[in-house]
């Protein structure tokens, strides 16, 4: 293909949205291949994370939890993303809004709450729980998720690892640098991208001049598919297909999939700034949890007293862990340096005495000030 044929394609028609709900929750696509047990417990997580999502929203306001990334909205891209990995063997490889994705696997809620908190404990997943801590440096973690697949590959395990970024994380060299190293050495690697439209204030069209994300794929010889990141069965479907690719040995796919945070980047962002309420809205009308539940009710397995009841569950259930985090001790200074190395490196023991050192001078200068 010349030049001027990729040129004259449209990268829209040829990477078309998958889509299984409208909506108004009806369907425009084939029915999804879930009992109806599964279906609720689809819509529970959702909920449960809307719920989290707001709780924790406010508590960082409280100034209880440190500076927050909230996901509400996103929803249905952190439960159908995580939903059909295997627990004890596939990994995720999560950026700072995806404990959605980490609480799907495995991770307490609480050792959430406690990183937002200050705690590198937080970061700690169960034993059994493959999730990689939270990573705050931009696209880095999607070069961690091919290694850790190409490790997987070498010893001859069937390992799936899913590596997250948004559309910002699209930019990073990193990025292309794993792209290129999992199509070359065929790792099982799923590429989940959720494009929120604002990598933190810069829309899409300032960040890259390409229609899509998921066109990218072509540059590497993968697969690469557009979802709607509002429409969860939808993203089911995708990852399932991305999934069983992987672990049958055909590789890795770049998902690019369309969503919108209706929050802040953080907490200390304001939105408005750089984008209308009107837009907003526009993806307020596409709520990925409204849009199941009217699915639900169409098929008549889901009731207002079955709302009422996941909602009371899901308040109790986030209100406990909240109690728990908070009845945790405060971690020592010494938490963050020993947390990462068994024996920390000389470096990491200068920084320890800089800082101990530094605390003390400041303790010594408040008392002062107070005395």
């Amino acid at each position: 293909m010349s030049t001027t044929q990729a040129n004259a394609l449209d990268m829209e028609q040829l990477f078309e949205v998958r889509r299984v709900l409208s909506p108004d929750g009806t369907l425009v696509g084939p029915e999804p291949d879930l009992t109806p047990d599964q279906l609720k417990d689809v819509y529970r997580w959702m909920v449960y994370l809307r719920v989290f999502d707001q709780r924790s929203l406010n508590l960082s306001r409280q100034g209880r939890m440190g500076t927050f990334a909230p996901f509400g909205g996103q929803e249905a891209c952190q439960v159908g993303s995580a939903y059909w990995l295997a627990k004890g063997k596939d990994w995720i490889f999560p950026t700072y809004r995806d404990h959605g994705a980490m609480q799907v696997l495995g991770v307490p809620t609480k050792n959430i709450m406690r990183y937002y908190m200050g705690d590198e404990q937080g970061s700690k997943a169960p034993e059994g729980v493959n999730a990689f801590p939270i990573s705050i440096p931009i696209a880095t973690q999607l070069v961690h998720a091919v290694g850790a697949a190409w490790a997987a590959k070498i010893k001859k395990e069937d390992t799936v690892t899913v590596g997250y970024a948004g559309d910002g994380g699209t930019s990073p060299g990193d990025f292309h640098e794993a792209l290129n190293f999992a199509a070359v050495y065929n790792t099982a690697t799923v590429f989940f991208i959720q494009n929120n439209r604002y990598a933190i204030s810069t829309p899409n069209a300032k960040q890259f001049k390409t229609k899509t994300i998921a066109q990218r794929s072509l540059a590497y010889d993968i697969p690469g598919v557009r979802v709607d990141g509002q429409d969860v069965l939808a993203v089911l479907q995708v990852m399932k297909e991305a999934v069983d690719r992987a672990r049958s040995g055909g590789g890795p796919t770049l998902v690019e999939a369309l969503t919108f945070r209706y929050g802040p980047h953080t907490t200390p962002d304001d939105p408005k700034k750089y984008r209308t309420q009107e837009e907003l809205e526009e993806w307020q009308a596409k709520d990925p949890i409204e849009r199941l539940r009217k699915y639900l009710v169409s098929k008549g397995i889901w009731s207002d007293a079955d709302e009422q009841a996941v909602y009371d569950w899901a308040k109790e259930t986030v209100n406990a862990a909240v109690e728990a985090a908070e009845a945790e001790p405060r971690p020592s200074v010494d938490a963050m340096f020993d947390y990462l190395y068994e024996k920390p490196t000389p470096e990491l023991e200068r920084q320890r005495e800089y800082l101990k050192a530094y605390l003390a001078k400041k303790s010594q200068g408040e008392a002062k000030t107070h005395g």
